[in-house]
């Protein structure tokens, strides 16, 4: 199997990449944290001219596909800029939408959602699960409850979270959308979407702490030489990075398993919980090589390490993906 990027995937992430770091995305997270979404949107509309949302709809809707692969390198780039907003929880409400069979819901939703003027949440509402993310910013909250969907009228207080970007909502009320076994299996390839798509972000999430990290070590110095030549320093950052690539391709092969249809799931599972663990681990590394200048608001790497651990939680805790995994191991 090919885990490798071709020539255009790499381009896509490196056009990605340039563009989010042309834009004063940590002020946008920073505003989205106070509950101004102005400069997350303005940003939302750059990420849609791009296309990223586009590669969860299929053409037929305006979108460019479903491409799993794709959607994966895009969220690894959202990752590594800290883009707030319910990313994930957008592209996983078009994977229902359009997973649903329902061609009115699809076409009064999908377009929107492609062309970025819809921010969409989804929640599916289970006793350990019972809020949408960032419901107060979303001009949509899907919510399903066992075979029920239903559109949110409105949205109860945020709640806090670890990291102040994410601003989970209980979602109260709502319309009826669709009703059976249809809307079961739809959400269930829709979770599939969003903690592969979560594990790409947490992929991202990490290489970016690492990189401000290795920055920090060679400059910071004590006894007259950079922390970085120290071998407790050098084995530490070794080990946060081999922890990243041997998350990548997890990520991609589950992105490639989801587009050939032959997912079972357990792959993605293993993409989540590897790439989330590696990611808690760059914010551990982090924080320790910074010191106690790690724990500084005004800093913007925290706004990085205090992602890590919602990102590895979402989606799929790693008590929850390794019992996945191993559901039909032969152990």
């Amino acid at each position: 199997m090919r885990f490798l990027l071709d020539d255009e995937q790499r381009e896509f992430a490196r056009t990605l990449d340039g563009m989010l770091g042309s834009y004063d995305t940590m002020g946008a997270v920073r505003a989205w944290a106070s509950g101004d979404h102005g400069p997350g949107r303005a940003l939302w509309d750059r990420l849609a001219q791009a296309g990223v949302f586009a590669l969860a709809v299929p053409e037929q809707h305006d979108g460019l596909g479903p491409l799993p692969l794709e959607l994966a390198v895009a969220f690894t780039e959202l990752g590594r800029h800290a883009v707030p907003g319910p990313v994930v929880e957008t592209v996983a409400a078009a994977a229902l939408l359009d997973r649903l069979g329902d061609e009115a819901a699809a076409t009064d939703w999908l377009p929107v959602i492609a062309s970025g003027k819809t921010v969409a949440s989804l929640c599916l509402l289970s006793p350990d699960s019972p809020y949408a993310l960032d419901a107060d910013a979303a001009d949509a909250v899907f919510v399903v409850d066992g075979d029920t969907l239903r559109l949110a009228d409105s949205a109860g207080p945020v709640q806090p979270s670890a990291d102040p970007a994410r601003r989970p909502a209980r979602p109260v009320g709502g319309t009826v959308l669709a009703r059976g076994p249809e809307v079961v299996a739809a959400a269930a390839y829709a979770a599939d979407v969003a903690a592969l798509a979560t594990a790409a972000q947490a992929l991202g999430l990490g290489r970016a702490l690492l990189a401000r990290t290795v920055e920090y070590v060679r400059q910071r110095t004590q006894f007259g030489v950079a922390i970085g030549s120290f071998q407790a320093v050098k084995h530490r950052l070794a080990d946060t990075l081999l922890a990243l690539e041997f998350a990548q391709p997890l990520v991609h092969s589950a992105a490639l398993a989801l587009a050939s249809g032959r997912a079972s799931g357990r792959e993605i599972a293993a993409a989540k919980v590897r790439a989330g663990e590696a990611a808690y681990a760059a914010s551990r590394t982090a924080l320790q090589l910074h010191g106690a200048l790690g724990y500084t608001d005004e800093l913007d790497l925290s706004l990085w390490i205090r992602k890590a651990r919602p990102l590895r939680d979402a989606w799929g805790t790693p008590a929850a993906c390794r019992a996945r995994v191993l559901q039909g191991a032969d152990i």
